[in-house]
């Protein structure tokens, strides 16, 4: 069988229509030219140039070669294009886990300058809670994942790697015609004896250890009526009168016709946080660049 190099010279005639010129243009000597072309002809068991003393011409078989070597050599340089951009994570398929609330701002963003900057990497996007992103880190079953900080992602023995990604302010939902909807701005000292929707500690022992930490520094005792998983089930319960309830800024993006998301006097670093985490012992070639990617739109 040929090889590229036979093509490329085999080219060069055709296109030139002359030994000389030909070999000038591969930077060869005439007679190993001449050779490569004969053993090229001997390889296919055709008579691929017509020669005589004055010219070169293209025999049918010739012509027929001459798109096919064009054919194998875009091909060939297209698959070495591709496979260095894989190596250097530039194309690829990576799977990105996310949580409910980075939906609504966060991931949207990610994707968006991550299709922007390295349009050839396909991302493969789950939901998850954060607890289970750190099961799917744990188990390979994800490459980049965007979650809740974790005491168990502070580990110094963890093979899982983190960077903050985003903090959010944290605002207090109330429904419509509730005495803190149109109030002065409130203050946690509101939400004494308020009857308040939480979070569920099977998705959001993040939230629960966040706001204890707050009512426990301002000196305040919410009263819980009901607990649940998702924002979007807390605005609901808020809607319907239920209680208030403090959630992520990205709530916004889930806003109800009968409630209020209003800010709240508190401090800014007390807002909750979206990391980004990953196995340092990932070999996914795309994981690099993409973190990369994903950092730059960081709002942490």
């Amino acid at each position: 069988m040929f090889d590229l190099g036979h093509a490329r010279s085999f080219i060069a005639v055709a296109e030139e229509m002359h030994f000389g010129r030909a070999a000038a243009r591969l930077n060869l000597t005439q007679s190993p030219l001449s050779r490569q072309i004969q053993m090229l002809e001997q390889t296919l068991g055709v008579t691929l140039l017509e020669r005589t003393t004055r010219a070169v011409r293209l025999t049918p078989a010739g012509r027929t070669f001459l798109a096919e070597a064009h054919r194998v050599l875009a091909a060939a340089e297209n698959a070495a294009r591709i496979t260095q951009r894989a190596d250097r994570g530039e194309s690829g398929v990576l799977r990105l886990s996310f949580t409910a609330a980075s939906a609504y701002r966060t991931l949207p963003q990610v994707v968006a300058h991550v299709r922007r900057t390295l349009p050839e990497v396909d991302l493969v996007l789950e939901e998850m809670v954060s607890d289970e992103q750190i099961l799917a880190l744990g188990e390979n079953r994800t490459d980049l994942a965007i979650l809740r900080p974790s005491p168990v992602l502070q580990d110094p023995k963890s093979a899982i790697a983190t960077a903050p990604l985003a903090r959010e302010r944290l605002l207090l939902a109330v429904p419509r015609g509730h005495r803190l909807a149109t109030a002065r701005t409130p203050t946690l000292r509101d939400l004494d004896g308020e009857a308040f929707v939480t979070w569920s500690p099977r998705g959001g022992r993040y939230f629960i250890d966040l706001l204890d930490r707050l009512f426990e520094a301002g000196g305040v005792q919410p009263r819980i009526v009901q607990r649940v998983n998702q924002v979007h089930a807390m605005l609901a319960l808020v809607g319907a009168g239920i209680g208030v309830a403090l959630v992520p800024g990205s709530a916004r993006g889930n806003s109800m016709a009968d409630i209020r998301l209003r800010p709240i006097a508190l401090p800014a670093t007390t807002g909750p946080e979206l990391w980004l985490a990953w196995r340092t012992d990932n070999a996914n070639p795309c994981l690099p660049s993409v973190r990369a990617a994903a950092l730059e739109t960081g709002e942490a």
